[in-house]
């Protein structure tokens, strides 16, 4: 029951997230097919408004690090785990499930229909919107970035926390 109240409620605070980042598509702009980000790049109504690879990185280390400090603290003060297989093991599963969600739910029943994500002058770009592989490939780099933090929290509850 705890891990399907921990799994209900960092969904719904991921959902809350990538919607507020939506609001302005073209910051996530490095989240869509390469076909449209070349496309995006190309058209000059972005071109002084898209980010550099650099702070794509910078986003993902600082959004990594955070999620690290967090996945620790619930797993050590909220679920009382230990040892670093306990925090490891369970930080994967809820991983996962969030990423599962992300995948299905909020990036193939969301952002591939939604005509809010289509930027202007894409529009002829119905299947690489609609491009699955896409996402399916993002759930995959995201279950090998979740071996990384999770191992991360799992030492900050070992020998930190």
């Amino acid at each position: 029951m705890v891990l399907l109240i921990e799994s209900v409620i960092l969904c719904l605070l991921f959902t809350g997230m990538v919607y507020l980042m939506s609001r302005d598509p073209i910051k996530t702009l490095y989240n869509y097919p390469p076909a449209i980000q070349e496309r995006v790049k190309s058209l000059p109504e972005y071109q002084d408004k898209i980010p550099t690879e650099r702070k794509k990185v910078g986003a993902k280390l600082i959004a990594s690090a955070g999620f690290v400090i967090v996945l620790a603290l619930i797993l050590r003060y909220v679920n009382g785990y230990t040892t670093f297989w306990q925090a490891f093991g369970y930080g994967f599963l809820l991983w996962t499930v969030v990423n599962l969600w992300d995948m299905l739910v909020l990036d193939i029943l969301w952002f591939c229909h939604d005509p809010h994500f289509v930027f202007k002058g894409t529009e002829d770009m119905v299947s690489d919107y609609h491009d699955y592989r896409f996402h399916i490939k993002g759930f995959c780099i995201g279950e090998g970035l979740a071996l990384v933090v999770c191992a991360l929290a799992g030492l900050a509850v070992r020998f930190v926390l």
